[in-house]
Parts: structure tokens; C-alpha cells; sequence
């Protein structure tokens, strides 16, 4: 049975349309999202429902690579790509909402904004959350990809962003795809630097944050900084 000969009272998107978005389960936000019928003998939330049992998890299915969501009949070419515009925006709202809200000067301040756009990342990311003089977000950049180190996470290109930016003060953070959020040597040492060329030009740097699938660490909760 397709989902258009369900009663009105029990279709997905007459339930979101007469309850809002939160009324509804995983599993009948993704058929909303995905649309269509499901496949061949299931509809479309039953379909949502076998997506979410193959993957395990929600958060497992919006993190998969693009091979492994395809390869689970029920979700095409065109289907992983609204799952990804869908996260997209979910973050950059995120973010709009951080410009917007409370000061960045605690550590749990940002945890949720940092988790949420870098725990699931396969590869670490080295970024920079922007402050002005009241700790308020003014831009969230991702400066350099690859592992972080003294060869790859460049001063001079942080102090450059941090100016054009017309920041006061940062915050450093990048993530661990092993999973574990515990500093090396390596990001102590360029803590240290960063901090060292920051200050050149009155910037400080309030925290940095390694983010992991254990968790966030906090340098500035670890005395590090």
C-alpha cells in the first residue's frame, strides 16, 4: 500500500504540516525528505525504516560515505544528495544561530557547534571560530585539511584570516578521526606557536578544542592554554 492511501490523520507530511517537523520519527523525516514511493514492496517510510536498521543509526546513515549509501537499495544518486544539502543546512543554521546568540567564552559554549560539524568528518580539519570583542561568532573557517602538524597548520595563514576577519580573539579547534580526543605533542606544539603569533597582533586565542567520537577536549580545562 503507498503512503497516499493512508488516512490523511497518519500520512507523514500532513502529520508534520498539522504537528510541526518534531511529531514525527526518524524514519518518517527521511521519507519526507527522500519522497518517492520506497522500492518495490515497501513505501516510503518503510523503506526510511530499512535504511536506518542497515546503518544502524541516524547519525551512521547522514555520516556514510557516498558508496556505502548507495549501495543499500532504497536511496539513489539524487536521495544521498538531499540527505547532504539537508545536513548542510542544518549546520550552516547552526552557525547563523551562534553569530546571533550567546558569547563563545566558555568551553561548552561551543562544544555542540564544533561536534556538529566536525565529529563525523573521515579526515581532520583544522578551522578557527572568529570572535569579536564580545566573544560573538563573526565566521567559522576551515583553513587546512590533512594531519595536524607544523608542516601542514601554517601561522602566518591563521594570523592572515584572523585579520581580514577583524577578529579579537579564537578559537582553535580540529578533529580526530580516530576517535579518541587526547592532544599529541604535535597539537601542543602548534598550540603554542599559533598562540605565540596571535598575540604578535593583540588576538587571543581563548581555547582549543580536539573533537572526537569520545568527546570534545578542552585545552583551556586542561591548563594547556
Amino acid at each position: 500500500m503507498s503512503i497516499k492511501d493512508w488516512p490523511a490523520a497518519e500520512r507523514p507530511r500532513e502529520r508534520l504540516l498539522a504537528n510541526g517537523a518534531q511529531s514525527l520519527s526518524d524514519a518518517e523525516l527521511l521519507a519526507v525528505l527522500l519522497g518517492g514511493s520506497g522500492r518495490r514492496g515497501l513505501d516510503a517510510v518503510a523503506a526510511a525504516r530499512s535504511l536506518l536498521g542497515h546503518h544502524r543509526s541516524l547519525r551512521a546513515l547522514l555520516s556514510a560515505q557516498r558508496g556505502a549509501c548507495l549501495a543499500q537499495p532504497g536511496i539513489g544518486t539524487v536521495g544521498y544528495c538531499r540527505l547532504q544539502a539537508a545536513l548542510e543546512l542544518a549546520r550552516r543554521h547552526f552557525a547563523e544561530a551562534m553569530r546571533s546568540g550567546p558569547a563563545l567564552d566558555s568551553p561548552q559554549a561551543t562544544r555542540n557547534f564544533l561536534i556538529a560539524r566536525l565529529r563525523d568528518t573521515p579526515h581532520e580539519l583544522f578551522c578557527c571560530l572568529h570572535l569579536d570583542n564580545r566573544h560573538r561568532l563573526i565566521a567559522y573557517d576551515e583553513l587546512f585539511r590533512g594531519t595536524i602538524d607544523g608542516a601542514s597548520v601554517h601561522p602566518r595563514e591563521v594570523v592572515k584570516q584572523a585579520l581580514e576577519r577583524n577578529a579579537a580573539a579564537v578559537i582553535l579547534a580540529h578533529n580526530h578521526p580516530s576517535g579518541i580526543a587526547e592532544p599529541s605533542q604535535a597539537d601542543e606544539l602548534i598550540t603554542r606557536r599559533l598562540r605565540e603569533a596571535l598575540q604578535l597582533v593583540d588576538i587571543r586565542v581563548l581555547d582549543h578544542l580536539i573533537v572526537a567520537d569520545n568527546g570534545c577536549l578542552s585545552f583551556a580545562e586542561r591548563g594547556l592554554i
